[in-house]
């Protein structure tokens, strides 16, 4: 589900329904989207109720007839993820566990999100992983199971890798076989504590 700051996409849904029955000499020509403009959004995936994904972007169209939500200009993107308490009921608290860079996404029907290309920052691993997709197979993060992309580049602390194609859940773990090439540096000068890159100690 996709919720707006001061206006939720049910709104977005009922004027872009209003455009359809305004009268038109050319039916197929029809405006079916509607647009927002500077616009805070937040995204709690119904197969992923322990995330809440957060952004702002310049642009925000939606398409009820493709079931597509579109935002360019993309400023901040970050996965949030929500606490529980001992009672396991959410505590309404939060943390950061990823930041998204890309200049623009689509979100599908089922939450998930499709992008050319992408920067994803894994904040517990201290990991950056640069994605590219193509034509056919765009960088697709699919809410429940992880993000996948014709091909990445990881860069952590202790290591840098290439990776075709990659499928990745937000643990850092490699979910389906791939052509990995990989470049561990043993004597790295930092490692990752806390979510952040701090020197490592020399003895």
């Amino acid at each position: 589900m996709t919720r707006l700051g001061g206006l939720t996409l049910a709104g977005i849904l009922g004027a872009s329904v209003l455009f359809t029955l305004l009268p038109t000499g050319n039916r197929a020509g029809a405006q079916t989207a509607a647009t927002l403009q500077d616009v805070s959004l937040d995204l709690y995936p119904a197969r992923d109720q322990d995330a809440v994904w957060t952004f702002t972007a310049r642009q925000v169209t939606n398409d009820p007839v493709k079931g597509e939500t579109t935002l360019t200009g993309l400023g901040t993107g970050e996965r949030l993820l929500r606490d529980r308490g001992p009672d396991g009921a959410f505590s309404g608290e939060e943390h950061l566990d990823a930041r998204l860079l890309a200049q623009g996404i689509t979100i599908d029907s089922q939450d998930n999100m499709l992008m050319p290309q992408a920067k994803l920052q894994l904040v517990k691993e201290c990991a950056d992983i640069v994605l590219t997709g193509t034509r056919d197979k765009p960088v697709k993060i699919e809410q429940g199971y992880g993000f996948t992309a014709p091909k990445a580049t990881v860069n952590s602390a202790s290591m840098t890798a290439d990776i075709e194609p990659l499928a990745m859940d937000y643990d850092f773990n490699i979910l389906k076989d791939a052509a990995v090439h990989m470049r561990a540096d043993l004597d790295a000068p930092e490692v990752c504590l806390n979510g952040q890159r701090v020197p490592a100690r020399t003895p």
